[in-house]
C-alpha cells in the first residue's frame, strides 16, 4: 500500500486518457496544471484525434504508449472507462484515477459497472483511485492530477496539512480555505465512490508522511471499518493529529449521504464516539476544521492544559477567560510572588490571570515585554494567549509590537505561543513565520487550543495503553436464546452474574426460591419471550416459598395465554439485589463500524435523556474508563447526596469483556442488552440482572 500511494502522489511518469486541447475541459486542465507549475515527470496525452495536445505529442492508445506510465488518468465517458481500464490493466499500469462519475451512485447499471472495474483491479494488481473523484494533488511535486479549478488562478504551496475527502467538492473548497489561511498542503486526495483505493487506506499512508502535520478528513460512510481503525490508531500512535468532518448528523442527512455516495451511513452517535475513541476531532464546521488544522499545522502539542492569558483590555481577557473555561483548558491563577512583582511594575494592573497590563502597555512597550516573560518565564503555563486587537495593524505601533512580542517569547518555542488580532493577511503571515498562532476570532482560537491540549492526552494515553487481548470462540448455537441461555454462554466471557436457578416446569419453585433466599425475583424462561413483562412474566420482591408458588404457577398461566406455542422453559428464580446504581450495557452491530459496545445510566437517563455512549470493539479495561466518564451523568457513578462511590472498576471490566466477547463474535450476534446492570458500591462489584441476545439471521 505504502509504495502504490507513493507513486501515485509523486508518479515519474503520467498518461492523459481523454487529453484534451481546451484547457478548461476535465482532459485538459491536469495537463495544463502539470505544464504550468513544472512536473519534472514524463507526460503522455492519449487522443486519437490529435498528433499534439497542448504542444505535447499525442498518442492514439493506451497501448500505443511508448512507456508504462506509473498514473493512468483517465478523462472519458462512463461508457467508455471499462475499456480503458482493462487497457491500463493490459499494459502494467500501477495506478488508475477516474474522473468520471455515472458509476454506483447513481443506478443499479452503475453499481454493476463499478463492480466490474474492480474486478479488473483485483486482478491485475493495479489500484483504481475513484471512480467520480476530483483526483489528487502534491505540491512538492509539482503532480497535479486533477479537474478542480481550485487551481485555476494560483497554486497551493508545500506545506504541514495533509487533506483526503471523499467529496471533490468539499476537499477543493478546504484546500481553498486552507491557502486563503497561509497553509501550505502536502498531500491532497479525493476517493469519489472507492471502488478500490478508499479513505482509510489514505488516511494511513498520509499519516507515515514526514512533511504531514495533521490530517484534514471528509466522509460520509466508510467502507471497511477494521481498516478504519487501524488508520486511526496509526495515527494516533504516530502523534498526528487528525480533524475530521462526518456528513450524516441527521436523518435527512443521512439518507442524502447514501443517496450520494452510494454508501450505507452508519449511526451518527457511534461514529461520535468512535472518533473520541481514537483521538480524532471532529468539526462542528468547516471553519472549526479549518481552525484546528491550523492550530495543529506547527506539530506542537501542550503538555497540560493550563494557560496564561495576556491583555490591555480587562474586558476581552474576561471573555476569553470564559472561553478556556468552556474549552476544558485551567485559567490558573499567576503565583502570588509574581504577582507581587509585576504590581510593583504597575500598582494599578490586574496581575492575577488573565494578566491585565492596561493601556499603559501601548505607550510602554518594554513594561509589554517584562509582563509577558513573566508570564511565560515563571507562571508554569503550557499555553500563552495575548489580546491585540488592532494594534499589529497599525502603522507606527505594528513592527514596535512585533519587536517587543519576540524579546518577550524568545526561548519558549516549544510552547504554544497564540494571538488575537485584526490585521492584514500579510501581517498575519509575518506573526505565524515567527511561531505565533495568529487568529481574529478569540473563541475559535481557544477551541482550537483545547483541541490541542486533547490531542496530547490521546497521544499520551496510547503510549500506555494496555494491550487488548482476543476472546476465545465460544460455541453458540443456531437460533433463538432465553435469559438463561444468554447467561450460560456470557458467563464463558467473563461476564458475572448473581447466583439464580432455573426452575423446570413441574419442579418445586418454592424449594428453590428458599435454597436462593428471599426474597427473590421469578422471571419466565423461553427464547421465544424477549420482553418478559410486557406478558406479565416477572414478579419481584417474593417473600416465601408459597407465594413464589403462587407466582410461578401466575407467570405460566400468563405466558400460555399470551403466547402460545412459546417454549417455555422454566421459572428463573434469582436473588432480588437492590441499591447501587442502576446502568444499562449493549452491544449493537453498527452497518458501517461493526460491533460496538453501549453504555449509559439506566431508567430516565437512557429513555429521554438518552445519556449514552459507544466504543468500537474490542477495548481495553482504561478505555472502557474513559468510555464510562464520557457520559454527562458520570457524577452519580461518583456518588452523590451521601451515596458511596460505584465499584466502577468492576464495571470498566464488565465492558472490556463485554467488547472482547463481541468483536470475536462479531460474524454471528446481532445485538446483545445487559439491562439492568446494577453498580454497587465499590469493592463490591456489579450484578447485571438480566440478559438478552440475539443473533444474526442465517443467510439464505
Amino acid at each position: 500500500m505504502s509504495e502504490t500511494l507513493s507513486t501515485l502522489l509523486a508518479p515519474r511518469s503520467v498518461a492523459i486518457v481523454g487529453a484534451s486541447d481546451n484547457v478548461a475541459r476535465i482532459g485538459g486542465r491536469p495537463l495544463r496544471y502539470m505544464r504550468e507549475a513544472g512536473f519534472a515527470g514524463r507526460i503522455m496525452p492519449v487522443n486519437p484525434n490529435r498528433e499534439t495536445v497542448q504542444g505535447i505529442p499525442a498518442f492514439g492508445s493506451i497501448s500505443a504508449l511508448p512507456e508504462t506510465p506509473d498514473v493512468a488518468l483517465l478523462a472519458v465517458p462512463a461508457d467508455a472507462t471499462v475499456k480503458a481500464v482493462e487497457d491500463c490493466a493490459a499494459l502494467g499500469v500501477r495506478n488508475a484515477i477516474i474522473f468520471s462519475a455515472g458509476f454506483a451512485e447513481t443506478d443499479a447499471e452503475g453499481l454493476r459497472i463499478q463492480n466490474r472495474i474492480t474486478g479488473i483491479a483485483r486482478e491485475s494488481g493495479m489500484r483504481v483511485l475513484g471512480p467520480n473523484c476530483l483526483g489528487v494533488f502534491n505540491p512538492s511535486t509539482h503532480f497535479y492530477g486533477t479537474f478542480s479549478v481550485v487551481l485555476d488562478n494560483a497554486f497551493i504551496q508545500p506545506g504541514p496539512v495533509g487533506i483526503v475527502s471523499q467529496s471533490g467538492a468539499y476537499g477543493s473548497h478546504i484546500a481553498h480555505l486552507a491557502r486563503s489561511r497561509g497553509l501550505g498542503v502536502s498531500q491532497w486526495v479525493t476517493t469519489g465512490n472507492e471502488c478500490d483505493l478508499d479513505l482509510a487506506e489514505v488516511l494511513h499512508w498520509m499519516v507515515d508522511q514526514p512533511d504531514t502535520k495533521v490530517i484534514m478528513a471528509y466522509a460520509e460512510s466508510i467502507r471497511n471499518h477494521e481498516h478504519f481503525f487501524a488508520a486511526l490508531d496509526h495515527a494516533r500512535n504516530r502523534e498526528k493529529a487528525i480533524v475530521f468532518m462526518k456528513t450524516g448528523r441527521s436523518d435527512v442527512g443521512a439518507e442524502a449521504a447514501a443517496s450520494h455516495t452510494a454508501a450505507l451511513a452508519g449511526s451518527d452517535a457511534v461514529f461520535d464516539a468512535v472518533l473520541r475513541q481514537y483521538g480524532v476531532f471532529r468539526a462542528a464546521t468547516t471553519a472549526e476544521q479549518l481552525d484546528v488544522a491550523y492550530a495543529c499545522a506547527p506539530g506542537i502539542f501542550p503538555k497540560g492544559n493550563k494557560i496564561g492569558i495576556f491583555t490591555m483590555s480587562g474586558g476581552f481577557g474576561i471573555q476569553m477567560a470564559d472561553d478556556a473555561v468552556a474549552a476544558g483548558l485551567d485559567v490558573a491563577t499567576m503565583p502570588e510572588p509574581v504577582q507581587v512583582e509585576l504590581k510593583a511594575l504597575l500598582p494599578y494592573a490586574s496581575p492575577r490571570n488573565p494578566v491585565d497590563a492596561t493601556a499603559q502597555a501601548v505607550t510602554d512597550l518594554p513594561l509589554m515585554t517584562r509582563y509577558i516573560r513573566a508570564i511565560l518565564d515563571k507562571g508554569g503555563y503550557d499555553l500563552f494567549v495575548g489580546i491585540f486587537g488592532t494594534g499589529p495593524a497599525s502603522a507606527t505601533f505594528a513592527e514596535p509590537l512585533r519587536k517587543a512580542l519576540l524579546e518577550a517569547a524568545e526561548g519558549h518555542e516549544d510552547k504554544i505561543r497564540a494571538l488575537t488580532m485584526s490585521a492584514d493577511p500579510d501581517v498575519f503571515r509575518r506573526y505565524e513565520a515567527d511561531g505565533f498562532i495568529a487568529h481574529e476570532d478569540g473563541s475559535a482560537l481557544i477551541k482550537a487550543l483545547g483541541a490541542l491540549v486533547g490531542f496530547r492526552k490521546s497521544f499520551d494515553a496510547a503510549k500506555s495503553a494496555s494491550k487488548v487481548d482476543a476472546a476465545q470462540r465460544i460455541e453458540i448455537r443456531p437460533g433463538k436464546h432465553s435469559e438463561r441461555s444468554a447467561k450460560d454462554i456470557l458467563s464463558q466471557a467473563g461476564i458475572a452474574f448473581p447466583r439464580e436457578e432455573l426452575a423446570a416446569p413441574g419442579s418445586d419453585v418454592g424449594a428453590i426460591a428458599e435454597r436462593i433466599g428471599f426474597p427473590v425475583v421469578l422471571k419466565i424462561a423461553s427464547p421465544d419471550i424477549a420482553h418478559k413483562t410486557e406478558v406479565g412474566g416477572v414478579k419481584i420482591n417474593i417473600r416465601s416459598a408459597d407465594e413464589a408458588r403462587s407466582a410461578a404457577a401466575d407467570i405460566l398461566a400468563r405466558a400460555a395465554e399470551t403466547c402460545p406455542g412459546a417454549d417455555i422453559e422454566g421459572i428463573i428464580v434469582a436473588p432480588m439485589i437492590s441499591g447501587g446504581v442502576e446502568t444499562i450495557a449493549g452491544v449493537v452491530n453498527d452497518p458501517v463500524l461493526g460491533p460496538v459496545v453501549m453504555f449509559g445510566l439506566g431508567g430516565v437517563f437512557v429513555e429521554v435523556l438518552k445519556d449514552v455512549t459507544f466504543r468500537a470493539a474490542p477495548f481495553s479495561v482504561d478505555e472502557a474508563h474513559r468510555m464510562i466518564r464520557d457520559i454527562r451523568s458520570y457524577a452519580i457513578l461518583e456518588g452523590v447526596r451521601g451515596e458511596p462511590p460505584a465499584d466502577v472498576d468492576a464495571l470498566a471490566e464488565l465492558l472490556s469483556n463485554l467488547s472482547r466477547f463481541a468483536a470475536a463474535h462479531a460474524d454471528v450476534i446481532e445485538s446483545i442488552d445487559l439491562n439492568p446492570v446494577r453498580v454497587l458500591p465499590k469493592g463490591q462489584g456489579v450484578a447485571p440482572l438480566d440478559a438478552l441476545l440475539v443473533l444474526k439471521e442465517p443467510r439464505p
